[in-house]
């Protein structure tokens, strides 16, 4: 049985390579090696599990089914190491985690720095997306999004909510005169923040009576990009309405301006989504737990 195991690791990197030259590289082995080894398999299976050639690799109808088959094996033996080692507190293989861009170039980044750190056997690969990234869709074990998913089958985690502030720099309000009530914006530029194909076009804010009120909002400038309206705004471009974790040192150092600061908006909060697993595996587990630990200490969630 451990023969068959490492076979089918073989298999898969060679295939997943698209070739047996290719695989090798992958393996640190030679070409004569890994095309021995793959004559072995198929004398053992007594099938012809690829047509291969100088220039052509191609799986037999039989090889489709090997790899296929190899592939729910590997993942069925990582699924229990994690079983085992989530007794533990070791994480190790490789995590891809997803984020907002400024806020995980400017916080999750050094988080993720720190937890590599502390787990050797860990390798991490940062994604910085605005567009809404999603576990299941983009290949993630985390993504960290503002906004609850729509998508049932992931886990939610909340890990910090902040207010929003509406903002500007000097230069635009000298220019445009400065908003003093809600009624006053359609006659100003907003930036508008979009999420994959679609503009976010509505800003929600709380009046005395805890009632939620919703203004439509358009604009010239949109962007995917949290980290580009910012920058926008502390150009002149226009208003935009930012969490204040992205826009605290900006407004402490002058940059942006905080416009109707008496207006509630509706808080945005930051959670960390991944798919369930019996159990989940460690990696992820002490990731957002380190993750969670991280942001309490930044402020309180």
């Amino acid at each position: 049985m451990a023969d068959g195991i490492s076979d089918a690791e073989f298999f898969v990197a060679v295939a997943q390579a698209g070739g047996v030259g290719a695989g090798a590289r992958a393996l640190n082995s030679s070409p004569p090696a890994a095309s021995r080894r793959l004559v072995s398999i198929e004398r053992r299976l007594g099938v012809r599990l690829a047509e291969r050639s100088a220039r052509r690799f191609r799986l037999t109808d039989e090889g489709r089914l090997y790899l296929e088959r190899s592939q729910a094996l590997l993942s069925a033996m990582r699924d229990m190491e994690a079983e085992v080692s989530s007794r533990g507190n070791v994480a190790r293989g490789l995590l891809r985690v997803a984020a907002p861009t400024d806020l995980g170039r400017r916080r999750v980044a050094p988080a993720l720095a720190g937890f590599a750190d502390e787990h050797p056997e860990l390798s991490i690969q940062l994604v910085l997306s605005d567009g809404g990234a999603e576990v299941s869709e983009d290949g993630l074990d985390i993504a960290i999004r503002t906004g609850v998913p729509e998508d049932p089958s992931v886990i939610v985690r909340k890990l910090l909510t902040a207010p929003m502030k509406l903002c500007a720099a000097p230069s635009y309000l000298a220019r445009h005169g400065v908003p003093r009530a809600i009624s006053d914006l359609s006659a100003h530029r907003r930036l508008v923040l979009a999420r994959r194909h679609r503009q976010i076009s509505r800003w929600r804010y709380r009046v005395e009576s805890g009632e939620m009120r919703v203004i439509g909002v358009e604009g010239r400038l949109s962007s995917t990009s949290g980290d580009v309206l910012r920058q926008w705004a502390i150009s002149g471009a226009g208003l935009s309405l930012e969490a204040d974790w992205d826009v605290e040192a900006d407004l402490a150092e002058g940059r942006l301006v905080e416009c109707l600061p008496e207006v509630s908006w509706e808080a945005v909060s930051l959670y960390a989504t991944f798919l369930p697993g019996r159990p989940v595996a460690p990696r992820v587990r002490l990731a957002i737990d380190w993750l969670a630990a991280t942001f309490s200490n930044d402020r309180p969630a």
